[in-house]
């Protein structure tokens, strides 16, 4: 998790010429990635258990809003039916960056036994199902809440500005169900 992190942060830094990547600040950077690590594990694990279909991440859309608000960042719901979109604003000018994750689950059952297995059903295409992150959709929403983290503390020595795109449906919008009319 740390490694996909640090990957993350250290793109986003030769994107933005971020003034820590120029003073070779990176401890700093990796004292706040080791620091958030825990957090972001423990939202993985939670989306994990918690899995959503496409254009159904209501749950898991209130968690990203709550979480980017709570970091000072401007923020819009109800994109695109249930995306979230953060705007984090750098004290220094510079450009404007998009980090996105998916967060949308598939119409398939967990079986595996881990504490934080997903149990979730859902009905797709009228049929039961379970619902499970199996592309890795949850770390990928955890990993951007973490880089938004550690970005939005760093926020005096960020040039430019990061949206942080949480794109719902990625896996393909539910079908609609078929209306016979007479």
């Amino acid at each position: 998790m740390r490694k996909h992190l640090l990957t993350a942060l250290a793109v986003l830094s030769c994107l933005t010429n971020f003034a820590w990547a120029q003073s070779n600040n990176g401890d700093l950077v990796q004292a706040k990635v080791t620091a958030i690590e825990p957090d972001v594990i423990k939202w993985r694990r939670d989306l994990h258990e918690h899995p959503e279909l496409s254009n159904r991440e209501f749950e898991t859309a209130k968690k990203v809003a709550a979480h980017l608000r709570s970091l000072g960042m401007e923020v819009k719901t109800d994109i695109a039916h249930t995306g979230v979109v953060g705007l984090l604003k750098g004290n220094k000018p510079g450009p404007v960056v998009a980090l996105r994750a998916d967060m949308d689950a598939l119409p398939v059952t967990e079986r595996v036994d881990i504490p934080f297995a997903s149990k979730a059903k859902s009905t797709y295409l009228d049929q039961e199902v379970g619902v499970m992150h199996a592309c890795g959709h949850d770390t990928h929403v955890a990993i951007l809440m973490g880089a938004a983290s550690v970005l939005s503390s760093m926020k005096d020595d960020l040039a430019g500005s990061v949206v942080f795109i949480f794109q719902p449906a990625e896996e393909g919008r539910l079908p609609e169900k078929k209306v016979v009319r007479n």
